[in-house]
């Protein structure tokens, strides 16, 4: 049996910030097993700019923030394997994995973080209605198809979904001479973030219809002819008599991304609302021993504080290494009025660190304050001018704050009176 210190399913910017973070902790013997035939993930494909504007203060594309942290691991001789899937973990911390070279290989580690990413929503998360033909694709596949391998997926283009992925999608499938007509998105308000809709869309005159949805998809020759659009309710229902036609040759999907987290199922970790695992400040699963960060513990908007949260469960996996993570509380932290989710879910640690609280709202919302309470305590409030779903919040508290706190947290929001 093979052992290893550490071991880091996925090499995108989330698992390679927790080795390198965990190397800086004293962990030297790391294993990254990687599914692709690079490092970097996703980033591979986003060659637009946009990137590293917190993490090293300057616009960089996917490619060049990606190989700032390649370029880390090959300098402190962390090891990865590329081309392995990862088939099966145990709750005793034995990792399975495949690759040309070494076949079949199973490791016993002394603690694992999952970094393994998300997937796109498709057609059939959504139930869209109407034919089955080719044309329908996610933004993040045809993203794939243009920067890597150079084929421009349609001509005449209608994106589902206001998606962070979609409205960069409008913008480069524009800027390859296709015609993006407009993009459709079902809430009253867009998911993708403010820079973008004014970047992607309102520079390059897009139209963008909120409280609009695809009604139906017509291609009866085999390939999308014709997506029509209707606006709904606030029940999401379609009303009749808006529906608006357009010709076109592709659909792309920009639904809505959900974490990878296939294996941590089958281990029944406890899982969140985010469809990721239930994690604790220092982010640990309920299994022991066993770390999850980056998008398959919550989606992110902005890579950076996926850099950032990669470190932290490189951090917390090192101290669990070295016999350092001495549960000494156990608060639950609960989202409250007007929160969807809050990570972490719980507090165990014995507080020598300030921690970081990140949640989204369920709506757009205005002049608020963000209340943390115990029981009819109130342990912390932040004012807030605007929140939005699409954008995570962070927001710090020191662990002065948090010493004596007994109970339960709640975080929730307040209207300022």
């Amino acid at each position: 049996m093979i052992k290893r210190d550490l071991v880091i399913i996925g090499g995108g910017s989330a698992g390679m910030a927790a080795a390198i973070e965990a190397k800086k902790n004293g962990i030297d013997d790391i294993l990254i097993l990687e599914k692709d035939s690079v490092l970097g993930g996703i980033l591979n494909q986003c060659i637009h700019n946009g990137f590293g504007l917190t993490e090293f203060k300057e616009e960089l594309t996917g490619p060049e923030y990606l190989s700032r942290f390649a370029n880390q691991v090959d300098e402190l001789g962390i090891e990865y394997k590329l081309d392995s899937l990862v088939l099966d973990v145990s709750e005793n911390r034995l990792v399975t994995y495949s690759n040309a070279h070494d076949g079949v290989v199973t490791i016993e580690a002394k603690a694992i973080i999952f970094a393994t990413g998300c997937y796109e929503r498709g057609p059939g998360a959504i139930q869209l209605a109407g034919d089955r033909c080719s044309g329908i694709i996610t933004a993040g596949t045809a993203q794939k198809y243009l920067n890597i391998h150079g084929f421009l997926v349609g001509k005449r283009i209608v994106i589902l979904g206001s998606g962070d992925i979609g409205l960069i999608m409008a913008r480069r499938m524009t800027l390859e001479g296709a015609k993006v007509l407009c993009v459709s998105e079902i809430m009253p308000y867009s998911n993708g973030l403010n820079r973008n809709i004014a970047q992607c869309l309102n520079d390059y005159n897009i139209p963008l219809y909120l409280s609009h949805s695809v009604l139906r998809v017509e291609g009866k020759k085999g390939r999308v002819e014709k997506v029509v659009l209707a606006a709904v309710d606030d029940k999401m229902k379609f009303i009749p008599g808006t529906e608006m036609e357009f010709e076109c040759d592709t659909l792309l999907l920009s639904v809505g991304l959900v974490p990878y987290v296939s294996l941590l199922d089958k281990l029944h970790a406890d899982m969140s609302s985010t469809r990721g695992a239930k994690v604790n400040d220092q982010l640990m699963t309920s299994i022991p021993g066993i770390f999850s960060c980056g998008n398959c513990l919550h989606v992110h908007d902005v890579v950076d504080f996926v850099t950032d949260e990669g470190r932290d469960a490189g951090r917390g996996a090192a101290n669990y290494i070295k016999g350092l993570s001495n549960k000494q509380k156990h608060l639950e932290v609960k989202p409250g009025n007007g929160v969807s989710y809050v990570i972490p879910q719980f507090i165990e640690t014995d507080l020598n660190n300030d921690i970081t609280f990140k949640f989204r709202v369920r709506k757009p919302i205005q002049n608020v304050f963000v209340n943390f309470s115990s029981g009819e305590e109130l342990v912390h409030k932040v004012y807030k001018q605007v929140l939005i779903p699409s954008e995570m919040v962070m927001i710090k508290i020191s662990k002065e704050k948090l010493t004596n706190v007994k109970d339960e947290i709640v975080v929730s929001i307040k209207e300022r009176e």
